[in-house]
């Protein structure tokens, strides 16, 4: 007996594996999703501007992307000692201005390649709401602080939405035609917008969503329930963070376990437990950290590791290999 309602989601006919390279972009929740999937190796480019909540924000970034411009000074302002960019998140900010456009510009860049070669393209909307500042007349990426009154709240439309992605969707594919698009809207609630525009809100995207969708063939533009299936399947307040609006990691683990089961081929599978496997061993906190036993298995995750980068080169295990080489000095050192 089944004691919740399950979402059947059919398989994605386009699978992503290891050969593959995959975008993810938008929302906190896409940052959940698309981290789980560099933490197994994948080839990700993961939020390339940081957390972005609503389409045109999302969009915009694209563009840029697309056109691979470049920022300057002039791009960038000064607040409370920080030097920002009103398209990137704060993890950009910093209060030179030159450190900031060296992150900014040398993410542009190489976002901007990995784009025009990308399998798959993710995008999570977040909100339809979008605050526009006054001086420039542009929805912003992120406020960053500035005073609320310098800002003009919007709500996107799904007109709006889906002729702005339709136009997009054609450039992109213009440089990148294997590109496929998966949408998803963030099943975390924007609760100072209120219960209602949050549930309006939500609405908005999956109608515009909706709309695009039935413009193309599922093989290169599809979406993924990641809304539905914390609605309908996980709805519990136990499946929430301390705040009761984000998710918790059983919750991020559970959603997680459904996209893999239809997006992700089962040729991938062997590989990435042979990945957790590491993972899990570096986590390892052994009894006796000085026993023989504990160099012997040191040495064995190396071996492990060096075996999976000599088949996927591509994979990045140097903070796992750090780790392990400074565990065996340790060891070597208290040897003697």
């Amino acid at each position: 007996m089944s004691f919740h309602t399950e979402i059947q989601i059919p398989e994605f006919s386009e699978k992503m594996d290891y050969s593959k390279s995959m975008m993810y972009m938008g929302s906190c929740f896409s940052e959940n999703i698309g981290q789980k999937m560099v933490d197994l190796k994948f080839n990700v480019d993961l939020n390339p501007f940081g957390i972005l909540y609503n389409p045109v924000s999302i969009a915009n970034s694209l563009k840029i992307l697309i056109d691979k411009r470049f920022f300057s000074e002039y791009d960038l302002f000064q607040d409370q000692g920080l030097w920002n960019s009103f398209y990137h998140h704060s993890r950009f900010s910093d209060v030179d201005p030159d450190v900031v456009l060296k992150r900014i510009n040398s993410r542009i860049e190489s976002s901007s390649e990995f784009l025009k070669n990308a399998d798959f393209l993710v995008l999570t909307f977040g909100t339809a709401y979008a605050y526009e500042l006054k001086s420039l007349g542009q929805i912003v990426s992120n406020c960053h602080k500035v005073p609320a009154s310098q800002f003009m709240p919007v709500r996107l439309g799904v007109h709006e939405i889906a002729e702005s992605y339709r136009n997009l969707m054609e450039e992109l594919w213009s440089i990148n035609p294997k590109l496929k698009i998966i949408f998803t809207v963030s099943p975390i609630r924007h609760w100072k917008d209120g219960a209602v525009n949050n549930q309006v809100s939500k609405s908005i995207l999956l109608l515009a969503i909706d709309r695009l969708k039935k413009g193309y063939d599922e093989k290169v533009c599809s979406y993924f329930p990641a809304y539905e299936l914390v609605m309908d399947e996980l709805r519990d307040y136990r499946y929430y963070a301390e705040d009761m609006l984000h998710l918790n990691s059983v919750a991020i683990d559970y959603i997680f376990d459904r996209f893999s089961k239809v997006m992700i081929s089962k040729d991938s599978e062997p590989i990435s437990n042979e990945v957790v496997k590491i993972i899990k061993a570096i986590q390892h906190r052994p009894f006796n950290s000085n026993s023989a036993e504990h160099e012997k298995f040191l040495n064995s995750t190396l071996k492990e590791i060096d075996k999976l980068t000599s088949t996927f080169p591509s994979f990045d295990f140097a903070e796992e290999r750090k780790y392990l080489e400074q565990e065996l000095a340790s060891f070597k050192g208290s040897a003697t």
